[in-house]
């Protein structure tokens, strides 16, 4: 272009602002995450955190979380530990010292012998239960589970592309697997039956008696392998007395033990827990383990040996542990009534009160609404029965003090008179 005085203008070009058009992200997720449902168990538990975050006097009794600190001998030995610098790596399986006490401790307690490299310390028995599953159960295979059950297992189960078929008990009975039942619902499928003895959510304890039956009809499935989940092992009242089911005549060689530290001995926050079986079985968890985890914490670990040096059964402190929750466990026995057994859990048909309401908060349908009314008018967290499989009933840890115990039970009768039948429309 030229200007009056003859000059060129510069040429001037329009600026292109390219448009970029955002990519749609693919949020999709994978069938095996999908198939898991969340732990009904740990939400509770943080909807009764975020109440008394916010100022609502909530009793939690919903967590299985012992209430007592960690012995102090315990609590030493890991603190000595830090400022000995023992805080580096540990092999994937463990220390050679903590396995070692493993057996020895297996071997006087339980009555069955393991050598250290059949031991496989992890971050808490849950990860031991979770690796077990993942190493023996292929897709298609069947994991067989008497309900109610811990919140995990059938979740478990379906992480590794296995089915969870459910063997329900009756609270007649005690909530305890009818060898029948099970040998009717067994076929080539079934590959893992897990027991969970003493019961998380019953508190029920298995008789050898009955834990031989079933080993009669396990023996007669060469598939079927054992998960004995024996982590309130010794939170047990009498006359209740704890068998391992290796510990039973051919069981051995098919039994997958899973034990830990963290209520025994008051240590959850530790996060310590170790697996026993066939060489063969332990090295493919140990494989999982070392390409999830790693080794457990190495601090942990030499608690643990501290632990298992208070004597058997951890002596006199777990002795006085197990004392005040069999005293806390009377107590809610005679308010509501339950069963004798072991754990300290109760496990409390309420389906009673199905079918009333309450002024401002509307039906109580099931376990689960049931639930958040206790917390809502009561303020006690529970946990619903639904979670466990059984929806007739509530699960109350008494993992607290006697004085919290009775004034939860006292919330909860006030809570429960609120509640009348619907009238008929």
């Amino acid at each position: 272009m030229v200007t009056s005085s003859g000059n060129k203008r510069p040429l001037q070009m329009k600026r292109i602002t390219p448009v970029v058009r955002a990519m749609e992200v693919d949020i999709s997720l994978s069938p095996r995450v999908n198939s898991v449902k969340p732990s009904k168990t740990v939400a509770i538990s943080d909807q009764a955190t975020a109440l008394v975050q916010a100022g609502v006097p909530v009793i939690r009794l919903a967590a299985g979380e012992p209430d007592f600190d960690t012995p102090t001998v315990i609590a030493e030995a890991g603190m000595n530990a830090i400022r000995e610098g023992y805080t580096r790596y540990t092999p994937n399986a463990g220390t050679l010292e903590l396995r070692s006490v493993i057996c020895d401790k297996l071997k006087e307690e339980n009555g069955i012998s393991y050598t250290p490299d059949q031991i496989l310390v992890s971050n808490g028995a849950k990860q031991s239960v979770l690796q077990a599953v993942l190493a023996v159960c292929s897709p298609g295979d069947e994991v067989i589970i008497p309900g109610p059950f811990y919140v995990s297992y059938p979740e478990m189960a379906r992480l590794a592309d296995a089915t969870p078929v459910i063997l329900p008990t009756h609270i007649s009975e005690d909530f305890l697997l009818d060898p029948k039942l099970l040998e009717s619902k067994l076929s080539d499928k079934s590959r893992l039956l897990i027991i969970c003895n003493p019961s998380n959510p019953t508190g029920s304890v298995y008789p050898r008696k009955l834990l031989e039956q079933i080993a009669q009809v396990v023996a007669k499935h060469p598939r079927l392998l054992v998960l004995s989940d024996e982590i309130y092992e010794h939170i047990i009242y009498a006359p209740a007395t704890h068998t391992s089911f290796a510990s039973l005549p051919g069981m051995w060689e098919r039994t997958l033990t899973v034990n830990g530290f963290s209520k025994t001995f008051a240590m959850t926050g530790w996060r310590l827990g170790y697996l026993a079986g066939p060489k063969h079985f332990v090295v493919a968890c140990g494989k999982i383990q070392s390409q999830a985890t790693s080794g457990a914490s190495s601090i942990s670990q030499k608690a643990a040996v501290a632990a298992l040096g208070m004597g058997y059964a951890g002596g006199v402190a777990v002795a006085t542990m197990v004392k005040a929750f069999k005293e806390r466990r009377d107590y809610l026995v005679q308010t509501f009534g339950e069963l004798e057994g072991g754990a300290f859990y109760i496990f409390l048909d309420f389906s009673s009160y199905y079918g009333t309401e309450a002024e401002g908060f509307g039906m109580i349908k099931d376990s689960e609404s049931l639930c958040r009314y206790l917390l809502d008018k009561g303020q006690v967290a529970v946990v619903p029965g639904d979670a466990f499989g059984d929806d007739t009933c509530i699960r109350i840890s008494y993992a607290a003090s006697l004085s919290t115990i009775q004034a939860a039970a006292d919330s909860i009768k006030n809570a429960l008179l609120y509640l009348r039948r619907a009238v008929p429309v």
